[in-house]
């Protein structure tokens, strides 16, 4: 008996496994995409700090909005990465987390709960899409006692900082928030 070979079978076999990265390379985007966060996340929190030494928790709030998505353009050159902050409770309208995102958050809130330290909550994972595999990365951007300042409880919000979001933020759901707690995730994408 004579076997022929299905090309278009084989050629879907080869395609899948060359889509597939190793686990090397997986823990390599892995490290990666915790520098690009950790980086973010220490620029980003020394330009809040700066604003809010100059002008209190309402300048501050320009920060986020104008200076946020801009170093997270600037990272998104250098590494050829996705990057967006998002939340179920978002200030930003793009700021709304997709599927992975939501099922990423749960997971961290579940970990945050039984202990483990806020600064290690990310999660990463390979996930396949309709344009093939994509690296996904979750850090969980927990709520510093600073930050109440603009996201804690609606009736501990000074009048500057509720005009401000009034007026920049009209549909803000990103307040009653206290310390400890997971505000929403960085979310990084790239393609594989």
């Amino acid at each position: 008996m004579k076997h022929t070979l299905n090309l278009s079978l084989l050629a879907m076999i080869l395609a899948g496994c060359a889509s597939t990265p190793s686990p090397e390379v997986v823990a390599g985007l892995n490290d990666d995409a915790r520098k690009t966060a950790g980086g973010l996340i220490q620029t980003l929190g020394g330009e809040l700090k700066a604003a809010m030494t100059a002008g209190g928790p309402a300048q501050a709030i320009s920060v986020c909005k104008e200076r946020a998505p801009k170093i997270a353009a600037e990272a998104a050159q250098r590494t050829g990465m996705q990057i967006k902050r998002v939340s179920p409770k978002n200030r930003n309208p793009k700021g709304v987390p997709d599927a992975w995102e939501t099922e990423a958050l749960a997971g961290l809130e579940k970990r945050l709960a039984a202990g483990e330290k806020p600064e290690t909550l990310d999660t990463h994972s390979v996930v396949s899409t309709p344009d093939g595999k994509v690296f996904r990365y979750a850090k969980a951007l927990v709520t510093q006692p600073v930050c109440v300042n603009c996201h804690g409880a609606a009736e501990n919000l000074s009048p500057e900082v509720k005009a401000k979001l009034a007026a920049e933020y009209p549909d803000d759901k990103a307040i009653g928030y206290a310390p400890g707690m997971i505000r929403g995730v960085l979310s990084i994408k790239k393609a594989l």
